[in-house]
């Protein structure tokens, strides 16, 4: 027993070993969306439904094509059924009834039909049906795809801006506890007020409950984007990008013409898919009214005997044989059809209105996309240059402060802007990641 149970535990460890393997330890952001592409769960039940809709097409396509089937049946009459038959026929009396019994006890028989569809108008819609299923299956997937994609695109970039947070905040605090050991020692040398130092110690206090903060971020943020990879969020996982590589000039290219195709748009293409997809079901309501046709052959023997000699090689066994044609002839439905073909009609005519609509409401969603992606870049260049100067701003002021020229409220003053600065420029960064991917799912383009 102790045996069988180390075993066990070895070809779990064995087993838990091997798969820890195919865990990259480390990933750049295009092989956080590979991962992602391959092992996220939303995308793996997309990328069924869409074996599904293979299944359920060859499914349709199988109605059309021969159906064999084959049947048994066994019979023991425990007592043979008795039939009254009119006794004159046999000699007797008119009016008086014998009493027979036909066939054996027991009785077998077997038999094979094919079956053949002609014709059937709603089977040929069915058929474009299963297609347009299909497609819609694929868009669907598409579209989640690209979901994700920008969900991990956006949570990489969200560990990458909270790390670069960590590095302002540690930057601040460490020039912070300078500070305050040297107006510590010029108060306590009587060069100092009292308010200088519980001005740093507030300012203190606060960067390091955000920087606590920021560090517990991380670790969430982390591993909502292993959620989105389909990565175990135990496992250790380190990112190779860094703000800096991802703020290269693709970042900030803005090439997009007035012109822009919207062919790719995904919501576009599941719009068109709906409106296939109505006109097919008014097809299949008027193809009602078409009548439909079908053949079989059936084969069959039976057999007969006062005991269970069904295996015997002398058992007598009788054929028959039948084929046959089936027409059936849609004739009146109380208008029930008519009404059915008018309101699928209607659906017909929604689905084309929402196509219109879908097409002129993502041609507004990109302009304003394309605007809101400029509106970001400027804005990032902006505050890019903003933060070097309340960098130079804050430095200037603490080398006034300690040399008399400028007091605690004023150093304050500066290094609260430089903070500010320092948020301002890394939300311009995050609002240009998150307005070019906006754009780029809207158009269905790579991420650069």
């Amino acid at each position: 027993m102790k045996t069988s149970l180390n075993l066990i535990l070895l070809l779990t460890l064995f087993i838990t070993r091997i798969f820890a393997q195919q865990l990259p330890e480390s990933v750049r952001l295009q092989e956080a969306v590979a991962f992602g592409q391959e092992n996220n769960r939303q995308l793996l039940n997309a990328n069924r439904e869409v074996q599904r809709a293979y299944k359920e097409r060859w499914s349709t396509i199988a109605i059309g094509l021969p159906q064999i089937s084959a049947s048994a049946n066994y019979q023991n009459f425990l007592e043979l059924p008795t039939s009254l038959i009119p006794a004159q026929f046999f000699g007797g009396k008119e009016g008086e009834f014998a009493e027979v019994q036909f066939g054996t006890p027991q009785t077998m028989d077997g038999g094979i039909t094919l079956q053949q569809l002609l014709f059937d108008g709603s089977y040929i819609v069915g058929l474009e049906a299963s297609n347009v299923y299909l497609d819609i299956s694929k868009n669907l997937l598409e579209k989640t795809a690209l979901e994700i994609k920008k969900n991990i695109v956006s949570s990489y970039s969200s560990v990458l801006l909270i790390e670069e947070n960590i590095v302002f905040l540690e930057k601040n605090k460490n020039s912070l506890e300078a500070n305050l050991t040297e107006v510590r020692s010029l108060y306590e040398s009587g060069f100092e007020e009292e308010e200088s130092v519980e001005q740093l110690r507030l300012t203190l206090s606060s960067v390091e409950t955000q920087l606590r903060y920021a560090k517990n971020t991380k670790e969430l943020s982390l591993n909502m984007l292993k959620l989105l990879m389909g990565f175990p969020t135990t496992a250790p996982l380190q990112l190779l990008d860094t703000l800096e590589s991802l703020t290269t000039e693709g970042l900030f290219e803005q090439d997009y013409a007035s012109d822009l195709n919207l062919d790719n748009n995904i919501d576009i293409k599941i719009a068109a898919n709906n409106l296939r997809s109505e006109s097919l079901l008014y097809k299949f309501e008027k193809s009602k009214s078409l009548p439909r046709l079908s053949a079989f052959l059936n084969g069959n023997y039976t057999g007969n005997s006062q005991t269970f000699s069904f295996t015997d090689p002398d058992q007598k066994w009788f054929g028959a044989a039948l084929f046959g044609v089936n027409l059936q002839v849609p004739v009146f439905s109380s208008f029930m059809r008519r009404a059915q073909s008018q309101k699928a009609k209607i659906a017909v005519d929604q689905a084309e209105t929402s196509l219109e609509e879908t097409q002129e409401r993502i041609s507004i969603e990109v302009q304003a996309a394309v605007n809101e992606y400029r509106l970001a870049v400027e804005t990032y260049f902006t505050n890019k240059d903003n933060l070097a100067l309340a960098e130079r701003i804050e430095q200037k002021n603490q080398s006034k402060y300690f040399e008399g020229m400028a007091s605690s409220f004023e150093l304050r003053q500066a290094q609260l802007q430089l903070y500010s600065a320092q948020n301002n420029y890394l939300s311009a960064i995050r609002n240009v990641i998150q307005k070019k991917l906006t754009l780029e799912t809207l158009l269905n383009t790579p991420t650069e």
